[in-house]
């Protein structure tokens, strides 16, 4: 509890005491209202003070005014306990207002603790501790254990594991070692570290998302700005109509003064807009703020919005479907054993530094020796040929088998096929593809049960191994051999078909173009990706596809909390202000329906921040059922 709030509580608490005791003297008249005037001071000083201060700079019609004009008003009537306790009330409301906005940037602060305090630079044979934005590129960091990382750049030497949850969400450490890159932000977990500098701190990871989520709350939902719009209007028609209904009815009708007075100060209680002007925001705020906790950082209330109405996801293949790197996926021998097959070939290219052959010599293990191997020739767009153990050897695609006249068997797999001969006989082949990501295929079927109407993918790769990756992932369409101009196409084609909203995800790389021109652009692989951060609008801190059902998830149950509030509160108020009117609400009514409504808006718009029923792998809330 702020030391703000613990003031608020403490002076309630006393004004309550005093107002108990004031209702309970046996005292009248002039002393009555000094014995009541004391607690109502006590409380509502502030607000006082605010409504005057807020005049004077112009700014007249908010709820300062109106509950100043109405708790003034009713001590002219003689309703002193009834103007305290609207006043208390009020100071309650705005309580749990503080708590709930405080609850909310809390959960949004606890990203901000990956600001890093100092930077570890070692100068005349020690370490001195500096700022990090006093250090420039190239200059050597160490990061002790427990530490955290101040600056991306590469590692030079030691091992260790990184904490990257302040950033991905994700509890399970990242290793590292020699010649990785490292972003800032993480966590040091164990080991020396000495990272040479590759960004400036301004540019660096932690930085953007620093200013990332500084300015989260700049980009207003169309529901905060309707809020922002109805408030300016809205507070000086009921004023108005306060003002009517206080001298009308006695100058026309006859009603006694005391009467209608009353009522248009009820009018007035009624009438503060607090419960849309205060939950509204913190819903979208709350919803930003738990989407944070799952590593998903969203750059404004608008995203959440156009999100919640997604119908048609674009994806982006390589590295965000799909790993975005080389790996053997299949090993299919003609003789022997499969373990024998890939030892062969990645001894043969163990002097290539093609990406395939960098992935069968990862796939072969540390311990191939590569003195086996002699006389090796690199043929241009077909393979090697190389002496393994003496004994000569072709590896390379089927044209170098044509080529050597030496038969294969037909292959369909995804990927780049590696075929092996040993002096003329054929031995097999191998299958290296970009892998598809564990959740990929758990992700499409999320969206799909959740209702969103169509999935496609648009791919620079051949159209085998992009049909190939669609069967395996359930996705609706492909469209393959791309180009980054052949994307924005496409994606201009699917708007036109799409009733709802578009979503397009990418890795943020080279596909900046098209996450500008979706509805959305969710950046994939953001974790260190400039191009990420500065061209989406909702960035994923890990490279998972299953985040992007739980954003769904996260901003259905945003909006669907901003309806309820809305709905909630113009039904009580237009209910308590036609029966105000009519002379039959009390001031307690009043009360309840503008300090009481707000207390249960603000306490549902904090289920936003709650994000521990999110499905992370299962279907989310579906369009059909979304409430209107």
């Amino acid at each position: 509890m702020t030391r703000t709030q613990r003031q608020t509580l403490l002076r309630v608490g006393g004004s309550l005491a005093g107002l108990i005791t004031a209702a309970l003297l046996p005292v009248t008249g002039w002393v009555r209202l000094a014995v009541f005037l004391i607690p109502y001071g006590l409380i509502g000083w502030d607000v006082l003070w605010r409504a005057v201060r807020n005049i004077a700079h112009g700014q007249v019609f908010d709820e300062n005014f109106l509950m100043a004009l109405a708790t003034v008003g009713a001590f002219f009537v003689g309703e002193y306990p009834e103007a305290v306790f609207v006043m208390l009330f009020y100071q309650v409301g705005e309580f749990f207002q503080s708590y709930a906005v405080g609850k909310s940037r809390k959960s949004i602060a606890s990203l901000m603790d990956i600001r890093p305090d100092y930077a570890n630079i070692e100068r005349d044979g020690g370490l001195e501790q500096v700022d990090p934005e006093e250090v420039c590129v190239g200059d050597i960091i160490v990061i002790k254990a427990g530490e955290r990382v101040p600056l991306d750049g590469v590692v030079q030497e030691g091992t260790s594991s990184l904490d990257t949850a302040a950033l991905t969400g994700e509890p399970i450490p990242r290793q590292i070692g020699p010649g990785e890159d490292i972003i800032s932000g993480c966590v040091n977990l164990s080991g020396l570290l000495r990272v040479q500098v590759t960004r400036p701190f301004e540019s660096s990871t932690v930085a953007k998302i620093l200013d990332l989520v500084e300015n989260a709350s700049s980009k207003k939902a169309k529901a905060e700005n309707f809020i922002t719009r109805f408030a300016q209007y809205y507070t000086p028609a009921v004023v108005l109509a306060a003002v009517a209904l206080a001298a009308i009815p006695p100058l026309v009708l006859g009603w006694a003064w005391a009467d209608s007075i009353s009522r248009a100060l009820n009018f007035l209680v009624v009438s503060c807009p607090c419960a849309l002007v205060i939950s509204v925001p913190l819903a979208f705020f709350g919803g930003i703020g738990g989407a944070s906790k799952e590593g998903i950082l969203v750059k404004g209330g608008s995203y959440l919005e156009v999100l919640a109405k997604t119908e048609t996801i674009v994806f982006d293949k390589t590295g965000t479907l799909t790993q975005g790197g080389f790996q053997v996926t299949e090993i299919a021998p003609e003789h022997g054993s499969k373990e024998r097959l890939l030892e062969l070939a990645a001894l043969a290219e163990s002097y290539s530094d093609h990406p395939i052959a960098n992935s069968l010599r990862a796939a072969g293990g540390p311990d191939l020796d590569s003195g086996r191997v002699a006389q090796v020739e690199e043929l241009a767009g077909r393979g090697v040929r190389a002496e393994v153990d003496g004994l000569p050897m072709c590896v390379g695609n089927g044209k170098l088998m044509k080529e050597m006249g030496i038969s294969y068997p037909p292959c369909s797999s995804a990927g780049t096929v590696i075929h092996v001969a040993v002096q003329g006989c054929y031995q097999g082949y191998l299958v290296v593809s970009d892998a598809v990501k564990e959740d990929a295929e758990a992700a499409i079927a999320a969206l799909k049960a959740a209702g969103v109407q169509k999935t496609v993918m648009l791919t620079g790769d051949a159209r085998g191994t992009g049909e190939a990756v669609a069967r395996m992932l359930g996705l609706d369409e492909v469209h393959a051999e791309l180009l980054p101009a052949g994307k924005v196409e496409e994606v201009e084609r699917l708007l036109e078909q799409t009733e709802g909203a578009l979503a397009f995800v990418g890795d943020g790389i080279n596909d900046a173009p098209v996450l500008s021109r979706a509805d959305v652009g969710i950046a994939m692989g953001g974790l260190g990706s400039d191009a990420a951060i500065e061209a989406a609008d909702i960035v994923l801190m890990d490279d998972k596809p299953s985040k992007i059902a739980a954003a769904i998830q996260i901003a259905r149950r945003t909006l669907t909390i901003v309806r309820q509030n809305i709905a909630f509160a113009l039904g009580i108020k237009a209910l308590v202000l036609v029966l105000s009117a009519l002379g039959m609400a009390s001031m307690w009514a009043a009360v309840f329906a503008d300090v009481g409504v707000s207390v249960l808006a603000i306490l549902n718009a904090m289920r936003a921040l709650n994000t521990s029923k999110i499905d992370r792998e299962g279907p989310v809330q579906s369009l059909q059922t979304e409430p209107s």
